[in-house]
Parts: C-alpha cells; structure tokens; sequence
C-alpha cells in the first residue's frame, strides 16, 4: 500500500531532527545545535506561534537557590504526587531551568517567561545558529534502520503539499500532549502524533491514567488557566456556590456537578495586588472578557470543565534515562509528550511545572541526541531506512471504505471527553467505552488515509485514537483513586499500588504494573551536593 510519503520529494540530512516548535522542541534543538551537532526542527504549524507554550503564561517553577528553600519547594511538590513523585528528579528539574532561566534574564532582566516572547526569542537563537527550521511541515512517521534504531522522519509540506524525508542520526520527539480537540487555546495542534510515532518503534508509555485535568476556563475563549482556580469560587446558575471545589480534587466535585447542571466562576479571592498580578501572567485569559466588558474578578462566568488529556498530565512515553532516552536506540523525548510521573507523580504539575519540565526536558533530550548521533558519525546519511507509520496511513484493506478522520474524532470525543469517564470514572463504563474505541481502531487500521492535508488529519484522528485507548487501558489497570485519577468503583487509594503502570500496543492494549525507575546518575546531583558543602 503506498502511502502519502512513501514519495518524497524533498531529503534533508541532519545530525539531529527535532520534531516539534514548542519550548520543550526549541530548547532541545538548541542544546543539540551547542553539542556541535547540525539540527533540523520540523513543526506541525509555525515556530513561534503555535502550541500551549506559545498561548501559556508568563510562570515557570523558578525555586530559590537557597539550600533550605530550595530542599522545602521540592518537599512540597514530592507530597503532592501521591507515592509516586521522585525527589531526585524534581530537583533536576529545579537546577536545571534555574540556568536557563538565568540566560533569559541576561536578555530581559526578568525571571519569567512570557510563552510568545519566550518562543520568539528561542526561535531567533536557533535561527542565529544555523538550525532549519522546517514550518508547516507535520512529520507523519519516523524512519528506522536494519536494526531498528530511529533514524529520522517523513512528513508533508503543508504549503505546497509535498512530502519530505529527514535523515538523522537522532530523533527528539518534542510534539506535546494529545488534547483530543476539546477546544483549550494554543492545543488544536496537539494531537497526540509523538506517543503515536514512539509506539511504533517500540517505545512503551507511562502514567496515561493521570490524565483527568480541568482547568477553569471562559467560555470565550478557552485558555489553560489551571493555576487560577486558587482564586476562584464556583457558583450554580442562581448564584449559590458549589461546596467543596477548592484545592486539585476539588476538580471531581466541579465534574460530578457540570454532569447535570452550568457551573460559573469568579475570580474573587484575589486581591487587588493579585489581580493585576493575575493579568500580567496570562494576558490572553483576560482578552475575551475584556471584548464583552465583563469582569471577571466581580462578575460571573460560564466556566465549562474541559479535559486537558494529556497536554498538562503526568503521561506519556516512558523515559528509560536521565538524558529523556526512550529504550529504542536513537529516540527520545521531551515536554508534554514525555512521562513525568516519575516526576511529579499522580497529580500533574501546574503551568509554572510543566512549563520548567518542558525546558529542562527538552535540554536534555538534545544533548543526549547529540550525544548518540556523534557515536554514528556519517552513517545516518547512507543507511538503509524503512518508514514506520501504521494507522491512518497504510491502511491493510480498501481505503476509505469506513470511517473517514472526521467521525473517528467524533467516536474519540464521545468516549473521552464527557465528566463520567474522562474523570468519574467507572469500571464498566470504561470497559465499554474502551471496546467502542477497539472497534473503531480496527476500521481505522483496515480502511483510513488520506491525501495531502487529509493525511495531516487522518493521522492526527488516529493517534488521538490511539491515546484514548492507552487512556482507558491504564486507567482500567490502576483499580484505586490516586492523584487525579479517580475511579468511582475504587475510591481508595490502595498502598499496594504506589507503582508506576506502562502500557503500550497498537492493534492489543497491553498493561503491566510496577515500572522501574527511569535509569539516573548520580551526577546529576552535584550541584546540590555542592550547594550542601558551601553551606556547611
């Protein structure tokens, strides 16, 4: 079966490909490019402008430097994951976006990170530094060797509508979560592609059960606003509040209630120091009520609850070691399509969190792929690839004799998004919902591609199709309620389960509980080792 780039018309050749424009692809494209490596950046859309980062507030987790300061933020984040969150790696994260945030202020004198700011100046330094980057250009598949290690992409040319062919010696997968469409600002683009791409190869995932966010929303204009909810009070229609919706799990209370009735929010435990604070950090949460003259610290706003999948959760392909290594030889991966349960555990980092995961994550994904496409040498240029996609783009029967990308979606949407499964959820509804959604993967794998753009979105519908899929399995697996997963049938959460559960396969689900550790050295602790003696 040919397949819309099984003839490319374009082939690049890089040390390093990068796929994805957000914070965590531009910050590994640059410390692959500071290796010494050649670097080529492939994104969906335009790098710069689109993604969550680039719609995203202006908070990274920027810890003290401090000993004690620093040991009491992280103490806090480690409780918050639920048995499952590593200390370790916290701090790893900490000390590194300190020094990346410390080139940032070099440039602004500030310490925070406006996402379109942030994205633009990453983007000039790439630029600067000789990285192509390709915009408008979706990578479809990756490309591996005779012995099954990645070495490179193909993707279309959305402009032209022409297929390319990357050659690398290593692949960064830094394309985000999967927000299954369910119109959160910044994440149309987000659909799930990478965990898809990983899988094919032979990577596993981790922690998709930890996938349950709702962040307070506008009905506007939906922005990932999370944070916000620590300001916030909710309200029936008549105006009476709704009990007990403060802190993270206060979200299942917000859920079980939108399942029969509108919840409204208002801002109205800031102060008026907070506010201005408030517009400052997220500018475009603001924008809508300021088009309609409302208020939103005095007046009452719709506030849909809308499942964020995987785009701010602590799911996504497993990280085998402490440069973001996936197992599969030449693979690795950052930002949101990344797990980081073994980071914060079951409850998902806040904007600042991922934000910081994002940049520390992406740095060291690029300096590991550099790192392995040194070890190859010239060889990536001239060895013997074979393309990987499966779903959505080599169908095994009739194209398009089923389901075409549109209804796949609507399938995906109806068994993900409503309240009673994409978080209350419920053994047999998730069982049902889970066989609905093999049965249409079994369709999708038989009968659905696409042609120029149409392969775009035939291979985004089945990659959210497969990362609903690895959802209901996990979440079937993990039989208690932990962070922000929360089973009805299981509403305790079960000491003899504070372990990870990976899960992987693309025509069989599969599950296994108690995945290690992601493999670490101990040098990643010296900095705080030495911070410890100069303070002694």
């Amino acid at each position: 079966m040919t397949a819309a780039t099984d003839r490319p018309v374009e082939h690049v050749t890089a040390d390093v490909l990068v796929v994805g424009g957000g914070a965590a692809g531009t910050w590994a494209a640059l410390a692959a490019s500071r290796a010494g490596r050649s670097v080529v950046l492939a994104d969906k859309a335009y790098t710069g402008t689109s993604g969550a980062a680039a719609a995203g507030n202006a908070d990274v987790w920027d810890a003290a430097a401090d000993w004690d300061a620093q040991e009491t933020e992280v103490g806090r984040r480690e409780s918050l994951g639920d048995g499952l969150a590593d200390r370790v790696w916290l701090e790893r994260v900490v000390e590194e976006v300190r020094a990346r945030l410390g080139e940032w202020e070099q440039v602004s004198g500030e310490r925070t990170l406006p996402g379109s700011a942030h994205l633009r100046w990453q983007r000039s330094r790439l630029q600067r530094r000789g990285v192509r980057i390709l915009d408008d250009s979706p990578v479809l598949e990756l490309l591996v060797d005779a012995d099954g290690a990645v070495a490179g992409a193909r993707g279309v040319h959305r402009r032209n509508g022409g297929g390319y062919e990357v050659r690398a010696g290593a692949v960064v997968l830094a394309t985000g979560g999967c927000g299954f469409e369910a119109r959160s600002v910044g994440c149309d683009v987000n659909s799930g592609d990478g965990a898809l791409f990983a899988v094919e190869v032979g990577a596993d995932l981790s922690g998709t059960e930890f996938t349950a966010v709702h962040p307070v929303t506008s009905e506007p204009n939906p922005v990932l606003a999370t944070a916000f909810s620590r300001w916030a009070r909710f309200y029936r229609a008549d105006g009476s509040p709704v009990p007990g919706t403060t802190g993270v799990r206060g979200r299942s209370v917000l859920a079980k209630a939108a399942l029969t009735e509108p919840v409204y929010c208002r801002l109205d435990r800031a102060d008026p120091r907070m506010r201005t604070a408030l517009r400052l950090a997220q500018p475009a949460f603001f924008a809508p009520f300021d088009a309609d003259g409302l208020n939103p610290f005095e007046d009452l706003f719709e506030a849909p609850v809308i499942l964020e999948g995987t785009v701010r959760s602590s799911g996504g392909v497993l990280v085998r070691g402490d440069d973001c290594a996936t197992g599969v030889p030449g693979l690795y991966v950052a930002g949101d399509v990344a797990a980081r349960d073994h980071v914060f555990g079951a409850t998902p980092g806040t904007g600042a969190e991922n934000a910081a995961w994002a940049i520390a994550s992406g740095s060291w994904a690029g300096a590991g792929a550099a790192a392995f496409a040194a070890r190859q040498g010239d060889l990536h240029a001239s060895r013997t690839v074979r393309p990987t996609g499966t779903a959505g783009l080599r169908p095994t029967g009739t194209p398009g004799a089923a389901d075409d990308y549109r209804d796949v979606i609507r399938t995906v949407q109806a068994e993900v998004l409503p309240y009673d499964v994409g978080h209350l959820r419920d053994g047999d509804r998730l069982s049902a919902s889970l066989a609905e959604l093999d049965a249409t993967w079994a369709r999708v794998r038989a009968s659905l591609d696409g042609v120029g753009a149409d392969a775009v979105r035939a291979r985004g519908a089945a990659a959210l199709l497969a990362a609903a899929r690895w959802l209901h399995g996990a979440a079937l697996a993990r039989t208690e309620s932990r962070g922000v997963h929360q089973r009805s049938d299981f509403r305790a959460l079960d000491p003899a389960q504070a372990h990870r559960i990976s899960v992987g396969g693309l025509d069989q689900i599969w599950t296994r509980s108690g995945t290690a550790q992601p493999l670490r050295t101990v040098t990643t602790r010296l900095p705080v080792l030495a911070a410890a003696a100069q303070r002694l």
